[in-house]
């Protein structure tokens, strides 16, 4: 399998966490969005969205990062990442869709303000992010989990933007469980970090 990448996307390092937490051999290819390479034929031949990250297996691409940890998920038999039971499996994708959503607009925007000049509203995407952060805490009470009684793919669906929102000068201090999961995560063999950014709160 090859994973192609960018080391500063939250949605590539979501991908490359949980290949590399399950020990799924891979190669990584950065793909240099500066220069534009993920507007180039050849890469919109994978992607015609034009956005990192790709995981090409043998002549199947699959597109999208949480796409990307469903179908490693069924492809390596890792049930207990993705359950196979139906509420199991729809209480994942309640927060797959979580991750696309509140927390794309939420601490993912915050985090583009800082990191790459994006033209959002600061004011109103940090305000999202702690909207979407009081549920997830809401969430937390009494489990260490997001869904059942181990990590999940809905783990780390949510895991980088939140673990870089202080990048987006969006403050976790008053989130005591979301920290405590972002630490369970980071004990997990075979975490890989996503790369620090000194910027907003972070700098």
């Amino acid at each position: 399998m090859r994973l192609y990448h960018h080391p500063l996307s939250g949605h590539s390092h979501r991908a490359r966490l949980f290949l590399s937490l399950i020990g799924l051999r891979h190669e990584l290819v950065e793909v240099d969005l500066k220069a534009g390479a993920h507007k180039q034929p050849d890469f919109l031949k994978m992607n015609p969205f034009g956005q990192v990250p790709v995981l090409a297996d043998g002549d199947v691409f699959i597109s999208d990062s949480n796409a990307i940890l469903v179908y490693v998920a069924k492809k390596a038999g890792q049930t207990a990442w993705l359950p196979e039971d139906a509420k199991g499996a729809a209480d994942v994708q309640r927060w797959l869709s979580v991750a696309a959503g509140e927390i794309a607009y939420g601490p993912a925007a915050a985090r583009l303000v800082t990191v790459f000049g994006a033209k959002f509203n600061p004011e109103e995407v940090i305000g999202r992010a702690h909207t979407i952060l009081g549920r997830i805490e809401s969430q937390l009470q009494g489990r260490k989990w997001l869904v059942g009684n181990g990590p999940t793919i809905a783990d780390v669906a949510i895991y980088s933007y939140v673990a870089r929102a202080p990048e987006g000068n969006v403050d976790l201090t008053a989130y005591a469980s979301v920290n405590a999961l972002l630490r369970r995560v980071e004990q997990l063999p075979g975490f890989v970090d996503f790369v620090k950014t000194p910027v907003g709160l972070a700098a």
